[in-house]
């Protein structure tokens, strides 16, 4: 009886085995959802009219940043007579080919933001924590948090993104390739929610705004192709891989451009953005709209794909 007992126990492992090792995914929803607190609860919103506020968010980020052990440095630069800050994380050797992973701390307007662009900072943070956690690190990873990426300063070299790309190029940094975090935690499975620059592009996508995408241009390079493939083959959500002309609209609407104007190549991994939020730069682009455990499954994803560059 207890020979018969103990084998259909270990039977019953062995069934079970292709479940125990498929471990959770590893970003903490709870802490996404309090860096969105934090980012969407600013006395003023946090835009380059409200700079106490926007600091206030910049001084967040660093503290979070600082506690998964990140080496730190802040990239202040001057525009109107106003001190901003990008805010850089460092992971990883200190020399070699470097690997930046960014995403845009302001707002456009008078307006929370928490898609837009609160979902890509806290994504940024927990990347950090985990980042942090690890044994090895295979090449450095710049992770940083920008300012004025939104109008009126967008396609200017006032944004913060355009300084550090335009850094690293004077500087002769060698870059493996650029990921720019924008918006990643809105999402509809109802048919007709997903919409695109062009009508036909939903008879090959979906209309179903339930995915998260890779966009880049075309001649983008080895790295975008590399990464798109290896985000989609890591993600516990769906993933669609857009590589369209640059003049697209919408296909350069983040900090990727200004690392495309220096011959980097880069990529977006967006919710697609006001393609499917419609609550983008508005009053009502609040936290209650997101999906926590899509965004960290988005998160999940993202540190598969560098711990393997």
């Amino acid at each position: 009886m207890l020979i018969r007992t103990l084998l259909a126990f270990v039977l019953a492992l062995q069934a079970a085995a292709p479940l125990l090792a498929q471990p959770a995914g590893p970003a903490d929803t709870l802490r996404l959802r309090r860096h969105l607190l934090a980012l969407t609860s600013t006395p003023e919103p946090r835009n380059y009219r409200h700079l106490a506020s926007l600091n206030q968010a910049a001084d967040y980020i660093r503290n979070e940043l600082q506690a998964a052990g990140a080496r730190l440095q802040e990239q202040p630069y001057e525009v109107q007579g106003k001190t901003y800050r990008n805010v850089i994380a460092s992971f990883g050797p200190e020399a070699g080919e470097r690997l930046v992973v960014g995403a845009h701390y302001d707002v456009c307007g008078e307006q929370p933001g928490a898609d837009d662009n609160g979902t890509g900072v806290a994504a940024l943070l927990e990347l950090a924590r985990l980042l942090g956690g690890q044994k090895s690190i295979p090449c450095r990873i710049d992770l940083v948090a920008y300012t004025l990426e939104e109008p009126p300063f967008f396609r200017s070299k006032s944004m913060g993104s355009y300084v550090h790309a335009k850094s690293l190029h004077d500087a002769g940094v060698k870059v493996k390739g650029m990921v720019a975090l924008e918006m990643l935690g809105y999402y509809d499975d109802r048919k007709g929610t997903q919409d695109y620059p062009l009508a036909p592009l939903k008879l090959i996508y979906g209309g179903r705004g339930n995915y998260v995408t890779v966009a880049q241009k075309f001649g983008n390079g080895r790295f975008g192709r590399q990464f798109a493939r290896q985000y989609k083959a890591a993600a516990g959500l769906p993933v669609k891989r857009f590589k369209a002309p640059a003049w697209l609209p919408g296909i350069d609407f983040s900090d990727h451009l200004n690392y495309w104007q220096f011959d980097y190549s880069a990529v977006l991994l967006t919710d697609t953005a006001f393609y499917r939020n419609k609550h983008y730069h508005e009053p009502t682009d609040t936290l209650d709209r997101l999906d926590m455990r899509r965004l960290g499954l988005s998160v999940d994803a993202l540190l598969a794909v560098v711990l393997a560059r």
